[in-house]
């Protein structure tokens, strides 16, 4: 069954195909330098890093004194872990089978 998502368009589409074109490090750093600010680039990070410590279990006080999130931002990545559709779940997995 595949995932219909609620942010389709051809945009989000050519997006996704421009990410998959990125091949190392690098590319990934040049690339999110030109699409992103700044904030958004520390935002996006710091959202996987709430989401890989939700995942390992740590308190919503430790994550806000490791990452300085919200708790609101924590709660909201919390919900995406329990009901979203599992796109941390995937890149986190894949994260651990590689060993980082």
């Amino acid at each position: 069954m595949a995932f219909e998502s609620k942010i389709k368009s051809e945009e989000v589409d050519e997006l996704c195909d421009a990410i998959l074109t990125l091949k190392d490090r690098e590319d990934c750093y040049r690339f999110f330098t030109d699409i992103c600010t700044i904030n958004e680039i520390r935002a996006i990070s710091q959202r996987l890093q709430v989401a890989k410590l939700l995942s390992e279990k740590k308190t919503y006080s430790e994550i806000e004194e490791i990452t300085k999130a919200s708790t609101a931002t924590i709660s909201r990545i919390n919900k995406c872990l329990v009901y979203g559709a599992d796109g941390y779940r995937l890149v986190l997995d894949r994260l651990a089978e590689e060993g980082k």
